[in-house]
Order: structure tokens, then C-alpha cells, then sequence
């Protein structure tokens, strides 16, 4: 594959890495010469020193022959005329880097179908959901972007006067769009049939289209349901999307900015978040948030240092899980020693979204529910899977612990009955174990 990359900052230095690492071949377009000097030195790329929203710079680097043109400079408004200028030149696909949210969210104008280009990425958007995912149900993120918030999943504890309480689930009144993906239960973790029953205590992955997510959780818990405390420190673009991505009642927010102005803002943006106005360089802030009792504290501001701090103090004070966000990735594996739970830079967080934009494979690996039991997998079906296309999936010998937990077709997505059937072109998700991989290799022909 050719990839034609853009700038050599951090994304596109890290693209460069990771892409090159992986068998692909990469020239490198920069303006910077004493960073195309460093790049030469650390790695078996190709460099060329110029304008990328220049044609011809971008014709002397070969990019009507680019499988992939990326854009990936500090720049949003060079990186979307640069993916524009790739696109017209014959670039196979093209991906800008954005960091403003009016571009990224595409207000007045969708940017992408305007100037051509395939994909725009944030590494702040990218950032916010990675986190968002470990605060969240494993798994639950990577099955909603796939769906655009058309399906829902979410780890539910069942309450001890639940009506599914002892119940089979052949004999639960689920709604027809929901599954019952896994349940963990003591040490125990496993995907159910339809005699198993439901004890109190279980902790439920509940699987659903988003319009009947919360009728089929009626029958699991009761509305006293433990709720998540997570405090944010930053009222930045990412601790905004962080809010988003968190919103449900299972989660109580409460986001620091320092900023009067900024604060005031975002009360009013964020009517569902506990906005307050400080400064978390103040001690007794934190004790006065009671911060012993917080699930999560997430430090997201655009100072690294500041971040790390903030979320080393918070740990100290009790809090139960504390994440920091790094813009430079060079001491992100010396964080674990001082008490900070996780890590995560921006740059890392939008290359693996690149990665993702990249791969043209029929069969991936979403996310892991439960390591070494319970894995969740993407297949793009091809005329070829003649076993599985047009049969009810009732009818569909599928392996052992194995279910179909989401078809989509035609920008459709949809949690299916036992009687729907899967067409030429749809892409399904699959929960299992991961040792059914070969299984499902084979029964959707992919080679």
C-alpha cells in the first residue's frame, strides 16, 4: 500500500511508524527541513521537503498513485485543502486531520462531501471515545461507532427485585431488538443460551436498538441503580465530547474549568453536566468534591504537565480510577509509577482511528468484553458467503457460544430476530470467543 502523508508532527510522524511497521510504503511531505532530517534518521521512509497544498509538490510525491493521501499538520485549514488538492490529483482515498469541532461535527457544511475528501479525523473526538471506552461497558464504544448511535451497549447490574430475577431467558419478555450478549457472575464470565437463568447480582451486557435500550432494561434493574461520579478537569474541545460520550443516567459528571467565561459557556452547552468554575491547582478543591468517592477523575487540559499532577494528587486522595491526557507521548510509560491508572495522547488515539480507515479487510477484531472469552467481531460479507446469505438466522450453523449481535445494511444498523436474514454487502457484528475465529472465517467464505 501507498500512504501519502502530510506533515511530521506527532500524528503524522506516529502514522508514519506505525503504517511503515506495517509493510506500508510512506512518503513523508513536510516544509520543516530539520524534521524530514529526523524522520530520515529514525526511519525507512521517503521525505520530500515542500508545500502539500501545492499540486505540484503533491504530483512530485506520487500522489495520483497514493492508495491513502492523510493531512495531518497542526493546520485544519491547510490539512482540508491539501486532502482536496489529493483528491482531485487521483489520491485512491483521502483523510484530513481536524482539530476545531466546527469542522469536525461539519456545522453549516459538511466539509468532507463539499471538498472531496473521504474521512476527516480528530484527534480529540478520537481521544474522548478511547477514554470514554474504559469508563464505559468494554466493548460498548467500538459496537456504537460502528452503528452511529443506532444500537446500544451497556453492562447493567440486575437489582434483587428485577421481574427477570430467576427467570430463563426463553421466558423473559425481551423486546424483539435486544440480546443479552454475556453475564458475569462471581469469577464466572459467559455468553448465555436460552436456558440460562438470571440471578440477582449479575452483571448483564445488554445489547439493543436504541429506541427499546431502555424498555428491556426495565426487566434487569431497578432505578436505584449504582450511578458512575466521574470528574473532568478542562472545559476543553475533548472534555466536551468526553461529556457527550458519557451521557446516560448511569454516569453523574461533574467538569472543572477555570475559565469564568469558559465555565458559563458550557453550563449552558452541557445542561446535563455539573459545570463548576475553579482552579484544580487548589488542594482543598478536590477534597471539597469529595474526591475519595469519585469513580473517575479524567485530567484533559492542553497543559501535560498540569495533568499529570492533578491526576497524581487525585489518586492520593482516593479516587478510584485517575486518567491523563499527554499531547507528547515521549514519558507516557513512566506514568504508571506515579499512581495514574491511564494514559492517553491524542497523536496514538487518531493514528489507530487511521489505521481503522485504512483497512480494507472483510474480518476485524472490534473489542474484547472479557479477555479470552468473549471477544466482539466485524465482517464485511461478500456474494462469496453463500452458507449465511439470504438464510434466516435461525438457520445459520454458527459456532458454539456464538451470536449475531448486529447487522447493518446501507448505513442501517439494527440489533436482528431470529428470522432476518443476511444480504450481499451487509456488514454483521458477531459476539464469541475469540478461538471461533476460524469458524467464522470459513462459514463467511474469507480467505
Amino acid at each position: 500500500m501507498n500512504i501519502l502523508i502530510c506533515g511530521a508532527g506527532e500524528v503524522g510522524r506516529h502514522a508514519a511508524e506505525v503504517l511503515s511497521a506495517e509493510g506500508a510504503n510512506i512518503t513523508i511531505i513536510d516544509s520543516d527541513a530539520d524534521k524530514l532530517a529526523r524522520l530520515d534518521d529514525s526511519m525507512d521512509v521517503r521525505s520530500l521537503r515542500g508545500n502539500g497544498t501545492q499540486a505540484e509538490v503533491l504530483i512530485e510525491a506520487g500522489c495520483e498513485k497514493a492508495d491513502v493521501f492523510l493531512a495531518a499538520t497542526n493546520i485544519d485549514e491547510i490539512n482540508l485543502l491539501s486532502a482536496a488538492v489529493a483528491s482531485a490529483i487521483g489520491a485512491q482515498r483521502t483523510i484530513a486531520r481536524v482539530h476545531h469541532s466546527s469542522f469536525y461535527e461539519q456545522r453549516g457544511l459538511d466539509y468532507d462531501t463539499a471538498l472531496g475528501i473521504d474521512h476527516l479525523v480528530c484527534p480529540e473526538h478520537a481521544t474522548a471515545l478511547a477514554i470514554a471506552q474504559t469508563l464505559r461497558a468494554p466493548g460498548a464504544l467500538a459496537l456504537e461507532r460502528f452503528a452511529h448511535d443506532q444500537i446500544e451497549m451497556q453492562q447493567i447490574v440486575v437489582s434483587s427485585k428485577a421481574p427477570a430475577v430467576g427467570k430463563p431467558l426463553v421466558a423473559l419478555d425481551l423486546p424483539a431488538r435486544a440480546r443479552i450478549a454475556m453475564i458475569e457472575r462471581g469469577e464466572s464470565v459467559f455468553i448465555p443460551n436460552g436456558q440460562t437463568q438470571i440471578h440477582a447480582d449479575d452483571i448483564i451486557t445488554m445489547v439493543a436498538d436504541t429506541d427499546v435500550f431502555a424498555q428491556a432494561c426495565k426487566l434487569l434493574h431497578s432505578d436505584a441503580a449504582k450511578r458512575k461520579h466521574v470528574i473532568i478537569l478542562g472545559g476543553t474541545s475533548m472534555g466536551v465530547w468526553l461529556c457527550r460520550a458519557l451521557r446516560s443516567q448511569r454516569f453523574a459528571v461533574r467538569l472543572i474549568e477555570a475559565d469564568r467565561a469558559r465555565a458559563e459557556e458550557l453550563a449552558i452547552k452541557l445542561d446535563w453536566v455539573t459545570v463548576l468554575r475553579a482552579d484544580a491547582a487548589d488542594v482543598s478543591l478536590l477534597e471539597d468534591e469529595r474526591i475519595d468517592q469519585v469513580d473517575a477523575f479524567v485530567a484533559l487540559t492542553d497543559d501535560d504537565e498540569h495533568n499529570v499532577l492533578a491526576a497524581a494528587h487525585a489518586k492520593s486522595q482516593g479516587a478510584k480510577t485517575v486518567v491523563a491526557v499527554q499531547q507528547r507521548r515521549n514519558y507516557m510509560h513512566l506514568l504508571d509509577y506515579v499512581g495514574i491508572d491511564e494514559a492517553f495522547s491524542p497523536a496514538v488515539t487518531a493514528v489507530d482511528a487511521i489505521k481503522e480507515l485504512t483497512n480494507d479487510r472483510a474480518f476485524r477484531h472490534l473489542a474484547t468484553l472479557a479477555r479470552g472469552v468473549v471477544d466482539v467481531f466485524e465482517v464485511r460479507v461478500r456474494a462469496a458467503a453463500k452458507e449465511v446469505i439470504g438464510k434466516p438466522l435461525k438457520d445459520l450453523n454458527l459456532p458454539l457460544k456464538t451470536i449475531i449481535g448486529a447487522i447493518q445494511r446501507d448505513g442501517v444498523a439494527h440489533v436482528p430476530g431470529a428470522d432476518d436474514v443476511i444480504e450481499d454487502a451487509d456488514t454483521v457484528v458477531l459476539i464469541g470467543p475469540e478461538s471461533v475465529t476460524k469458524d467464522l472465517k470459513r462459514l463467511f467464505a474469507i480467505h
